[in-house]
């Protein structure tokens, strides 16, 4: 079995076809049609990933992120939120508060077992060895897959963790939206709906002492990203 899924949407129709091609590609899968049924479900759990719609009978998917992410028991489950066309804005926040990854309905199953497969493979990567990248206070741990200041864990998805030392790995380099997408494998992301823009954000709320001044992941307009090499005074 490649993963216990969990499956939130009340379209049937299309929760029995996905679930009938995951089940066909070796993952066990679990639906529930609203939100009651989904916590009901995860209080049951556990689950190695969580497909999640945004529109729902009984309320809004956004909602169970933002407590998927208060949850520490919850709070590093892989999210692929699903959403539909034309909603722009619910893309953006849900990224912010927390989702992996989304995908646009109508889709294909094919792709949304490669976004899948994808996500798991985050979650669970290859035994790294025990190499700490150091940059003045922050600390950035492979090997324990942890950023930290000061000693204390900074509150990043599996996802962000990796744009970090994909960023951190090129200290000093411009990196293009474009050269993100493509060391971060297996991530299919769109520069033009700015998902990369999000995710940078977020790391800067837990790295940066003042996101809005930030000093470790700086922008470098028209060109994309660069991770500073030297950080704190005492470099």
């Amino acid at each position: 079995m490649n993963g216990k899924l969990l499956l939130i949407d009340d379209d049937v129709r299309l929760t029995a076809m996905v679930g009938d091609y995951l089940r066909a590609n070796g993952y066990e899968v679990d639906a529930a049609g609203s939100l009651a049924a989904g916590r009901e479900r995860l209080r049951g759990g556990p689950y190695d990933a969580l497909v999640l719609d945004l529109m729902l009978p009984d309320g809004d998917g956004l909602d169970l992120t933002r407590e998927l992410r208060a949850d520490a028991r919850l709070k590093r489950l892989p999210l692929l939120m699903l959403t539909a066309r034309g909603e722009p804005l619910d893309r953006v926040l849900g990224l912010e508060l927390g989702a992996d990854d989304y995908l646009s309905k109508p889709f294909e199953a094919r792709e949304l077992l490669a976004r899948v497969k994808a996500l798991l493979r985050r979650a669970s990567p290859e035994p790294a060895a025990d190499e700490v990248l150091r940059f003045g206070r922050l600390e950035i741990d492979l090997g324990a897959r942890q950023a930290r200041i000061d000693g204390k864990p900074a509150d990043l998805t599996g996802h962000q963790f990796d744009l970090l030392v994909v960023l951190a790995q090129s200290a000093g380099r411009v990196l293009s939206r474009d050269q993100i997408m493509d060391a971060l494998k297996g991530h299919p992301m769109e520069a033009f709906d700015r998902s990369i823009d999000v995710h940078v954000s977020r790391i800067r709320a837990c790295i940066e002492d003042d996101p809005k001044m930030p000093k470790r992941v700086l922008t470098v307009r028209g060109s994309g990203y660069v991770f500073a090499r030297k950080q704190d005074a005492d470099e």
